[in-house]
């Protein structure tokens, strides 16, 4: 005859189900082995057919071939696709957190206008035709329209509302500005028009080095703010009862921003959608806890900016199309029905 085991001892011998921890530190992984693949893509497929030989030759072997300068290009490029996206994934999502806003991205503090404005008035006045000249210009611009926003925000008694606000009023201020330059100025117009629209073609290792150490010092200090901005989600009050400090927090917040999506913006270009999309749909799945929201966006904004980099390069075969005007393409819709999903969550 069969005993069958009591309850108890059926509870301890069956198998413990993941923890949500486990399994996000899974998916973790999982987007990790994606963007590799996506990178690897980016490598292997352009505008210029190359065979797997070429790339595997440029790659490995290069001896100053066609292919092989190619393959160099490609690589610059999809390094820069890396470093910009992770930057815009982070940005959007610490301020997302700063303003309580989870349809907020880098352009509502300014920060893009802020740049876009710094690069034409370089181009116009300064005589400035290259992009290792003017990525200074661009990243200028976005550290000062931070530093104004935050004043007139309220400095230390900013509040998201304030910020949101005082972006908002400047970018319209510097878009126009923007605009009447280019309208006056038709040599302006024409350099100013490949890089309004966001584009990684003209990346290369001297880029790279001159904005990878604003990237990597901004990743850090917004990795490290993951704690004290989960504090902010929960009140002002209830941060302060935990020993959050709330100024120095949205002024390291705003600093942070700044940064990533100044030296993202001056090496591609005002790229949109990007750090609205990934950090909003990473949430979905992740929760509130930035301590898993801003590694996930860090990995997977590169995986949308590289995958539309590449649908970019094929879609208009044998020229292409700028990385940003397909993400906004594909950032339009999405955008759309985040908006409407949230008004029906609401109602």
């Amino acid at each position: 005859m069969l005993v069958e085991s009591p309850p108890e001892q059926r509870a301890e011998t069956a198998p413990a189900p993941p923890t949500r921890r486990a399994v996000r530190a899974f998916g973790l992984l999982l987007s990790v082995a994606l963007l590799v693949l996506v990178a690897l893509a980016s490598i292997a497929i352009g505008a210029k057919e190359l065979s797997l030989g070429q790339v595997w030759h440029g790659l490995f072997q290069d001896s100053g071939t066609y292919g092989d300068v190619v393959v160099a290009e490609r690589v610059s490029r999809t390094l820069l696709g890396l470093l910009a996206g992770a930057a815009l994934g982070l940005a959007g999502a610490v301020l997302q957190a700063l303003t309580r806003n989870p349809l907020a991205d880098p352009g509502l503090l300014g920060i893009n206008a802020g740049a876009s404005a710094a690069v034409v008035t370089a181009i116009t006045y300064f005589g400035v035709t290259s992009l290792s000249g003017y990525v200074w210009f661009a990243f200028f611009g976005a550290a000062a329209v931070g530093a104004l926003v935050w004043f007139l925000g309220g400095s230390r008694g900013a509040t998201p509302v304030r910020l949101a606000l005082a972006g908002t009023a400047v970018s319209a201020a510097l878009y126009g500005y923007l605009q009447a330059v280019m309208i006056m100025d038709e040599a302006a117009l024409g350099k100013m028009r490949f890089w309004t629209v966001g584009s990684l073609a003209s990346a290369t290792n001297s880029t790279i080095t001159q904005v990878l150490p604003f990237l990597l010092a901004g990743t850090v200090l917004a990795l490290a703010l993951a704690r004290p901005l989960n504090a902010m989600a929960m009140g002002d009050d209830t941060a302060k009862a935990l020993g959050a400090d709330l100024n120095r927090t949205r002024a390291l917040s705003m600093l942070a921003a700044t940064v990533l999506c100044g030296a993202a913006t001056a090496a591609c270009g005002p790229i949109v959608f990007v750090g609205l999309m990934v950090p909003h749909v990473v949430r979905s799945f992740t929760g509130p806890d930035l301590r898993w929201i801003l590694p996930y966006a860090a990995i997977l904004s590169p995986v949308l900016l590289l995958g539309a980099d590449v649908i970019g390069r094929i879609v208009a075969r044998p020229s292409e199309l700028q990385v940003g005007i397909v993400t906004a393409i594909l950032g339009g819709p999405v955008f759309i029905f985040l908006v409407r999903r949230r008004r029906t969550a609401q109602l």
